[in-house]
Protein backbone atom coordinates (compact mmCIF):
# COMPACT_ATOMS: atom_id res chain seq x y z
CA UNK A 1 0.00 0.00 0.00
CA UNK A 2 1.31 3.22 -0.89
CA UNK A 3 -0.64 5.98 0.14
CA UNK A 4 -0.92 4.42 3.89
CA UNK A 5 -2.99 7.15 5.79
CA UNK A 6 -0.74 9.53 8.40
CA UNK A 7 -2.11 8.96 12.14
CA UNK A 8 -0.53 11.76 14.33
CA UNK A 9 0.18 11.32 17.83
CA UNK A 10 -0.29 13.96 20.46
CA UNK A 11 1.11 13.45 24.05
CA UNK A 12 2.01 16.13 26.89
CA UNK A 13 3.93 13.92 29.22
CA UNK A 14 7.18 12.51 27.53
CA UNK A 15 8.43 11.25 30.75
CA UNK A 16 9.53 7.49 31.09
CA UNK A 17 5.81 5.65 31.81
CA UNK A 18 3.62 3.00 30.64
CA UNK A 19 2.35 6.03 27.95
CA UNK A 20 5.55 6.36 26.66
CA UNK A 21 6.24 2.59 25.88
CA UNK A 22 2.74 2.45 24.26
CA UNK A 23 3.55 4.91 21.99
CA UNK A 24 6.99 4.11 21.19
CA UNK A 25 5.67 0.88 20.17
CA UNK A 26 2.91 2.45 18.05
CA UNK A 27 5.79 3.50 15.98
CA UNK A 28 8.20 1.35 15.78
CA UNK A 29 5.65 -2.35 15.36
CA UNK A 30 6.28 -3.80 12.15
CA UNK A 31 2.35 -4.76 12.07
CA UNK A 32 1.02 -1.71 12.71
CA UNK A 33 3.34 -0.08 10.13
CA UNK A 34 1.48 -2.21 7.27
CA UNK A 35 -1.72 0.08 8.00
CA UNK A 36 -0.92 3.17 8.38
CA UNK A 37 2.08 5.63 8.88
CA UNK A 38 2.57 6.77 13.03
CA UNK A 39 3.86 10.23 14.14
CA UNK A 40 4.17 11.39 17.52
CA UNK A 41 4.27 14.74 18.36
CA UNK A 42 4.99 16.10 22.13
CA UNK A 43 2.98 19.23 22.87
CA UNK A 44 2.98 21.64 26.36
CA UNK A 45 0.46 20.45 28.18
CA UNK A 46 -2.77 22.77 28.51
CA UNK A 47 -0.91 24.94 25.75
CA UNK A 48 -2.33 25.37 22.29
CA UNK A 49 -2.15 22.98 20.01
CA UNK A 50 -0.89 22.81 16.20
CA UNK A 51 -2.70 22.93 12.96
CA UNK A 52 -1.91 19.28 12.09
CA UNK A 53 -1.89 17.61 8.66
CA UNK A 54 -2.90 14.62 9.10
CA UNK A 55 -5.44 11.99 8.19
CA UNK A 56 -6.42 10.87 11.48
CA UNK A 57 -4.96 13.12 14.67
CA UNK A 58 -4.84 10.92 18.16
CA UNK A 59 -4.95 12.82 21.70
CA UNK A 60 -2.71 11.31 24.68
CA UNK A 61 -3.60 14.23 26.64
CA UNK A 62 -4.10 14.85 29.83
CA UNK A 63 -7.82 15.82 30.00
CA UNK A 64 -8.59 19.43 32.76
CA UNK A 65 -10.82 22.16 32.43
CA UNK A 66 -7.92 24.29 31.77
CA UNK A 67 -6.81 22.34 28.29
CA UNK A 68 -10.39 21.74 27.18
CA UNK A 69 -9.84 25.58 24.87
CA UNK A 70 -6.97 23.74 23.16
CA UNK A 71 -9.01 20.78 21.95
CA UNK A 72 -11.82 23.27 21.41
CA UNK A 73 -9.53 24.98 18.76
CA UNK A 74 -8.15 21.68 18.09
CA UNK A 75 -11.43 20.56 16.75
CA UNK A 76 -12.58 23.97 15.41
CA UNK A 77 -9.66 23.65 13.05
CA UNK A 78 -9.84 20.25 11.55
CA UNK A 79 -13.12 20.23 11.04
CA UNK A 80 -12.88 17.48 8.47
CA UNK A 81 -10.14 15.30 10.14
CA UNK A 82 -10.84 11.93 12.39
CA UNK A 83 -9.56 12.95 15.81
CA UNK A 84 -9.53 10.28 18.25
CA UNK A 85 -8.92 10.55 21.95
CA UNK A 86 -7.07 7.71 23.91
CA UNK A 87 -7.98 7.87 28.01
CA UNK A 88 -4.98 6.36 30.04
CA UNK A 89 -6.02 8.23 32.85
CA UNK A 90 -9.10 8.27 34.40
CA UNK A 91 -11.32 5.13 35.77
CA UNK A 92 -13.99 4.51 38.50
CA UNK A 93 -11.53 3.85 41.48
CA UNK A 94 -9.13 6.85 40.66
CA UNK A 95 -12.24 9.22 40.55
CA UNK A 96 -13.89 7.78 43.92
CA UNK A 97 -10.33 8.30 45.58
CA UNK A 98 -9.20 11.41 43.78
CA UNK A 99 -12.43 13.87 42.62
CA UNK A 100 -14.21 15.45 45.52
CA UNK A 101 -16.67 17.28 42.77
CA UNK A 102 -18.03 14.77 40.67
CA UNK A 103 -20.67 16.21 38.57
CA UNK A 104 -18.22 18.76 37.96
CA UNK A 105 -15.19 16.19 36.41
CA UNK A 106 -18.29 14.33 34.98
CA UNK A 107 -19.35 17.39 32.59
CA UNK A 108 -15.68 18.09 31.99
CA UNK A 109 -14.99 14.71 30.46
CA UNK A 110 -18.54 14.24 29.00
CA UNK A 111 -17.61 17.60 26.96
CA UNK A 112 -14.33 17.01 26.12
CA UNK A 113 -14.87 13.29 24.84
CA UNK A 114 -17.84 15.01 22.97
CA UNK A 115 -15.43 16.78 20.81
CA UNK A 116 -13.77 13.47 19.33
CA UNK A 117 -15.28 10.82 16.87
CA UNK A 118 -13.56 7.83 19.00
CA UNK A 119 -12.74 7.56 22.36
CA UNK A 120 -10.53 4.64 23.18
CA UNK A 121 -10.80 3.13 26.53
CA UNK A 122 -7.52 0.72 27.48
CA UNK A 123 -9.34 -2.03 29.56
CA UNK A 124 -12.93 -3.44 29.74
CA UNK A 125 -13.16 -2.07 32.74
CA UNK A 126 -12.95 1.73 32.25
CA UNK A 127 -14.98 1.54 29.04
CA UNK A 128 -17.93 0.06 30.95
CA UNK A 129 -17.34 2.83 33.13
CA UNK A 130 -17.63 5.12 30.54
CA UNK A 131 -20.41 3.93 28.94
CA UNK A 132 -22.30 3.54 32.42
CA UNK A 133 -21.69 7.07 33.07
CA UNK A 134 -22.77 7.96 30.06
CA UNK A 135 -19.53 9.59 29.53
CA UNK A 136 -19.05 9.09 25.87
CA UNK A 137 -21.24 9.46 22.88
CA UNK A 138 -22.99 6.29 21.84
CA UNK A 139 -21.29 4.32 19.05
CA UNK A 140 -17.79 5.93 19.55
CA UNK A 141 -15.98 4.19 22.12
CA UNK A 142 -14.12 1.16 21.18
CA UNK A 143 -11.74 -0.94 24.10
CA UNK A 144 -8.04 -1.49 22.83
CA UNK A 145 -5.96 -2.58 25.58
CA UNK A 146 -2.23 -1.42 25.22
CA UNK A 147 0.95 -2.96 24.66
CA UNK A 148 4.30 -2.86 24.18
CA UNK A 149 6.75 -5.12 22.16
CA UNK A 150 6.87 -8.43 24.51
CA UNK A 151 9.26 -10.80 23.13
CA UNK A 152 12.23 -9.99 25.34
CA UNK A 153 9.73 -10.86 28.08
CA UNK A 154 8.72 -14.41 26.30
CA UNK A 155 12.15 -15.48 26.12
CA UNK A 156 13.15 -15.24 30.02
CA UNK A 157 12.85 -18.39 31.02
CA UNK A 158 10.10 -19.25 33.88
CA UNK A 159 11.18 -19.40 37.10
CA UNK A 160 12.45 -22.90 38.65
CA UNK A 161 11.56 -23.93 42.22
CA UNK A 162 9.98 -22.79 44.87
CA UNK A 163 9.61 -18.74 44.46
CA UNK A 164 11.42 -16.54 46.57
CA UNK A 165 11.47 -13.53 45.26
CA UNK A 166 8.46 -10.80 45.08
CA UNK A 167 8.71 -8.39 42.86
CA UNK A 168 7.09 -4.53 42.98
CA UNK A 169 7.46 -2.31 39.50
CA UNK A 170 6.43 0.75 38.88
CA UNK A 171 6.54 4.31 39.82
CA UNK A 172 6.83 4.81 43.86
CA UNK A 173 3.35 6.63 43.92
CA UNK A 174 0.63 6.31 46.02
CA UNK A 175 -1.53 5.09 43.13
CA UNK A 176 0.55 1.80 43.72
CA UNK A 177 -0.21 0.64 46.49
CA UNK A 178 3.46 -0.43 47.45
CA UNK A 179 2.58 0.64 51.17
CA UNK A 180 0.41 -1.83 51.44
CA UNK A 181 2.61 -4.37 50.39
CA UNK A 182 5.31 -3.33 52.30
CA UNK A 183 3.35 -3.90 55.54
CA UNK A 184 1.96 -7.19 54.61
CA UNK A 185 5.43 -8.60 53.46
CA UNK A 186 6.52 -7.21 57.07
CA UNK A 187 3.88 -9.78 58.30
CA UNK A 188 5.28 -13.32 56.22
CA UNK A 189 7.57 -14.78 58.66
CA UNK A 190 9.94 -16.36 56.55
CA UNK A 191 13.41 -15.60 56.55
CA UNK A 192 14.26 -16.94 52.86
CA UNK A 193 12.27 -14.61 50.79
CA UNK A 194 12.80 -11.42 49.73
CA UNK A 195 10.83 -8.23 48.37
CA UNK A 196 12.44 -6.52 45.22
CA UNK A 197 10.80 -2.63 44.26
CA UNK A 198 11.86 -1.24 41.01
CA UNK A 199 11.28 2.60 40.84
CA UNK A 200 11.49 5.83 41.62
CA UNK A 201 8.80 8.74 42.31
CA UNK A 202 7.57 10.79 45.25
CA UNK A 203 6.82 8.23 48.05
CA UNK A 204 10.53 6.47 47.50
CA UNK A 205 11.82 8.02 50.72
CA UNK A 206 8.32 6.88 52.73
CA UNK A 207 8.45 2.97 51.71
CA UNK A 208 11.98 2.93 52.49
CA UNK A 209 11.23 4.58 55.88
CA UNK A 210 8.62 1.95 56.27
CA UNK A 211 10.87 -0.91 54.75
CA UNK A 212 13.56 0.03 57.05
CA UNK A 213 13.92 -2.26 59.75
CA UNK A 214 13.80 -5.45 57.32
CA UNK A 215 16.38 -6.26 55.50
CA UNK A 216 14.31 -8.81 53.18
CA UNK A 217 13.32 -5.66 51.13
CA UNK A 218 15.16 -4.07 48.32
CA UNK A 219 14.94 -1.00 46.94
CA UNK A 220 17.01 -0.95 43.34
CA UNK A 221 15.88 2.00 41.49
CA UNK A 222 14.80 2.82 38.11
CA UNK A 223 15.45 -0.68 35.97
CA UNK A 224 17.94 0.23 32.92
CA UNK A 225 15.33 -2.43 30.91
CA UNK A 226 11.70 -3.57 31.94
CA UNK A 227 13.16 -6.95 31.16
CA UNK A 228 15.81 -6.96 33.69
CA UNK A 229 13.64 -6.31 36.45
CA UNK A 230 11.08 -9.43 35.43
CA UNK A 231 14.05 -11.78 35.38
CA UNK A 232 15.12 -10.57 38.97
CA UNK A 233 11.67 -11.97 40.77
CA UNK A 234 9.35 -14.79 40.40
CA UNK A 235 5.94 -13.30 41.08
CA UNK A 236 4.54 -9.91 40.54
CA UNK A 237 2.15 -8.20 43.12
CA UNK A 238 0.48 -4.90 41.75
CA UNK A 239 -1.44 -3.14 45.19
CA UNK A 240 -2.81 -0.75 42.92
CA UNK A 241 -5.47 2.12 43.90
CA UNK A 242 -6.49 2.50 40.43
CA UNK A 243 -5.16 1.73 37.52
CA UNK A 244 -6.59 1.80 34.15
CA UNK A 245 -4.39 -1.12 32.51
CA UNK A 246 -1.81 -2.02 33.97
CA UNK A 247 1.08 -3.01 31.79
CA UNK A 248 3.41 -4.45 34.14
CA UNK A 249 0.65 -6.97 35.02
CA UNK A 250 0.98 -8.27 31.29
CA UNK A 251 4.42 -8.15 30.76
CA UNK A 252 4.52 -10.75 33.94
CA UNK A 253 2.18 -12.93 31.75
CA UNK A 254 4.47 -12.82 29.15
CA UNK A 255 7.20 -13.60 30.99
CA UNK A 256 5.41 -16.72 33.01
CA UNK A 257 5.57 -14.81 36.05
CA UNK A 258 2.37 -15.14 38.70
CA UNK A 259 0.63 -12.10 39.18
CA UNK A 260 -1.00 -10.85 42.33
CA UNK A 261 -3.11 -8.03 42.48
CA UNK A 262 -5.97 -5.83 43.39
CA UNK A 263 -9.71 -6.32 41.14
CA UNK A 264 -10.25 -3.00 39.93
CA UNK A 265 -10.57 -0.94 37.07
CA UNK A 266 -8.07 -2.48 34.50
CA UNK A 267 -6.17 -4.95 36.03
CA UNK A 268 -8.44 -7.79 35.00
CA UNK A 269 -7.67 -7.28 31.72
CA UNK A 270 -4.08 -6.97 31.65
CA UNK A 271 -3.30 -9.57 34.98
CA UNK A 272 -5.68 -12.21 32.69
CA UNK A 273 -7.75 -15.11 34.34
CA UNK A 274 -5.01 -16.46 35.95
CA UNK A 275 -4.14 -13.57 38.73
CA UNK A 276 -4.68 -13.89 41.75
CA UNK A 277 -6.70 -11.12 42.78
CA UNK A 278 -6.89 -9.64 46.24
CA UNK A 279 -10.43 -7.83 46.52
CA UNK A 280 -8.76 -4.59 48.55
CA UNK A 281 -6.11 -3.26 50.42
CA UNK A 282 -6.44 -5.10 53.78
CA UNK A 283 -2.94 -5.69 54.90
CA UNK A 284 -3.93 -9.03 56.36
CA UNK A 285 -5.64 -10.06 52.69
CA UNK A 286 -2.70 -8.95 51.34
CA UNK A 287 -0.12 -11.42 53.57
CA UNK A 288 -2.38 -14.20 53.74
CA UNK A 289 -2.79 -13.70 49.49
CA UNK A 290 1.96 -13.56 49.43
CA UNK A 291 1.67 -16.38 51.77
CA UNK A 292 -0.34 -18.87 49.20
CA UNK A 293 1.41 -18.02 46.10
CA UNK A 294 4.96 -18.62 48.07
CA UNK A 295 3.65 -21.50 49.05
CA UNK A 296 1.95 -22.74 45.87
CA UNK A 297 4.14 -25.70 43.78
CA UNK A 298 5.18 -24.50 40.77
CA UNK A 299 2.90 -24.86 37.84
CA UNK A 300 2.61 -25.13 33.76
CA UNK A 301 2.47 -21.07 33.82
CA UNK A 302 0.95 -19.39 31.35
CA UNK A 303 1.45 -21.36 28.25
CA UNK A 304 0.88 -18.87 25.74
CA UNK A 305 2.39 -15.69 27.20
CA UNK A 306 -0.02 -12.92 26.26
CA UNK A 307 1.02 -14.36 23.00
CA UNK A 308 -1.90 -12.46 20.79
CA UNK A 309 -1.46 -9.19 22.62
CA UNK A 310 0.90 -7.44 20.02
CA UNK A 311 -1.51 -8.79 17.09
CA UNK A 312 -4.41 -8.11 18.47
CA UNK A 313 -3.35 -4.46 19.50
CA UNK A 314 -2.23 -3.99 15.84
CA UNK A 315 -5.33 -5.49 14.10
CA UNK A 316 -7.92 -2.97 16.43
CA UNK A 317 -6.00 -0.20 15.59
CA UNK A 318 -6.07 -0.88 12.00
CA UNK A 319 -9.96 -1.55 12.06
CA UNK A 320 -10.38 1.75 13.84
CA UNK A 321 -8.27 3.41 11.13
CA UNK A 322 -9.97 2.02 7.97
CA UNK A 323 -13.38 3.05 9.51
CA UNK A 324 -12.33 6.74 11.02
CA UNK A 325 -10.78 7.24 7.53
CA UNK A 326 -12.11 5.27 5.08
CA UNK A 327 -15.33 4.48 6.48
CA UNK A 328 -15.41 0.74 6.92
CA UNK A 329 -17.83 -0.67 8.89
CA UNK A 330 -16.65 -2.49 12.36
CA UNK A 331 -16.26 -6.12 12.45
CA UNK A 332 -18.62 -7.45 15.81
CA UNK A 333 -15.25 -7.67 17.61
CA UNK A 334 -14.29 -4.10 17.57
CA UNK A 335 -17.61 -3.04 18.58
CA UNK A 336 -17.89 -4.95 21.42
CA UNK A 337 -14.16 -4.50 22.53
CA UNK A 338 -13.65 -8.28 22.38
CA UNK A 339 -9.87 -8.39 22.02
CA UNK A 340 -8.21 -10.93 23.10
CA UNK A 341 -4.65 -10.69 24.84
CA UNK A 342 -3.70 -14.64 25.82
Amino acid sequence: MTDMPRILHLVDDATPGGVTRVLNHIRSCPLMAQTARHELWTVARNAALPRCEADMIVSHLSLSWRGLPALISLRARHPGTPLVHVEHSYTEAFTALNVRAKLRFFTMLRTAYALFDRVVAVSEAQGAWLTRRRLVPAGALRVIPPVVDLAGFRALPAPQGAPRVIGAIGRLHGQKGFDVLIRAFRDLPRDDIELHIFGTGPEEQALRALAAEDPRIRFFGHADTPEAAMQAVDIVAMPSRWEAFGLVALEARAAGRPVICTKLDGLPTSAGASATYVPGHSVRDWTLALQAQLGAKPGPGTAARAGRAEAAFASAWAEMIAGAVFGAAPSQAAQSGALSLA
